[in-house]
């Protein structure tokens, strides 16, 4: 028997973040405790299958299970970190919170904010010039053409790419395309950032420059949610961790403890 799964989408809040501050004021002046916020996206037992061949010579297809029963709610304004090895389902995590994906089991709950994926490089296209494939880019991340055009020099700056920003992105090196995909996703600046291995890219200069620019967005009360190798970063701008495994979470807690369990992990399975 199949088990159902759901999204619901509340209604857009306009400015949910003034409703939530507007609410914890109240309760203070009155002397009580606030109520808890409800969480900002909700994750119900829920199950992502990929179907595949089964075999070179039939047509039949057997299920690829990229997440399994996975239950987690994302908070307003902290830092969610997530972290497992290549394959575990942290992407496809990512997709279901940003309304990408749908769930083959289980239930999402988006409480009306906007969730944006910001991936590195997404919709380059090689022949396009720098400045052509941030307009792109920009625009599948959901910005409007005039509000790219708007923070279009704030994105070549940040990016230290004003003398090629109009060359074709194929000539850039992997550094240069590392800069201008942070910075693109960066000035998107949605109600949630979702981030896939964005951090800890590009020269030492860079990441340093860029981990401190995200540093600041978190500590302006932004809610984040950051998939990463790389565990000095996680370490540094996580409130709670998220370990996956074969997609199924493995721990969730305080991000020092989880991380500690899942580094021992890899070395023992590495031996």
């Amino acid at each position: 028997m199949s088990i159902p799964s759901s999204v619901t989408e509340l209604p857009p809040v306009e400015d949910a973040e003034a409703v939530a501050d507007e609410a914890a004021e109240t309760a203070e002046t009155a002397g009580v405790a606030p109520a808890p916020a409800p969480p900002v996206i909700e994750l119900r037992n829920v199950g992502v299958c990929y179907q595949r061949k089964k075999g070179l010579f039939t047509r039949r297809s057997a299920g690829l299970w990229a997440l399994e029963d996975v239950s987690l709610e994302l908070h307003r304004g902290e830092t969610l970190g997530i972290v497992g090895r290549n394959g575990a389902g942290k992407s496809t995590l990512l997709r279901l919170l940003a309304g990408i994906t749908r769930p083959d089991r289980g239930t999402v709950i988006n409480h009306g904010y906007r969730a944006t994926l910001l991936s590195l490089q997404a919709g380059f296209v090689p022949h396009l010039t720098g400045r052509e494939n941030v307009i792109l880019s920009a625009m599948l991340l959901g910005l409007s053409r005039r509000e790219i055009l708007a923070r279009m020099d704030d994105i070549v700056r940040f990016a230290e790419l004003e003398e090629s920003i109009d060359e074709p992105i194929g000539t850039y090196s992997t550094g240069m395309k590392a800069r201008l995909g942070f910075s693109t996703a960066f000035h998107v600046d949605p109600q949630v950032f979702l981030l896939d291995e964005v951090l800890g890219v590009g020269d030492a200069g860079f990441v340093k420059k860029s981990t401190s620019a995200m540093n600041d967005r978190i500590r302006s009360d932004k809610t984040v949610v950051l998939v990463s190798h790389n565990g000095a970063v996680v370490r540094s701008l996580c409130d709670r961790l998220v370990w996956i495994e074969h997609g199924r979470v493995q721990a969730e807690g305080e991000t020092r403890e989880v991380l500690a369990r899942y580094e021992t992990h890899v070395k023992r399975q590495s031996r």
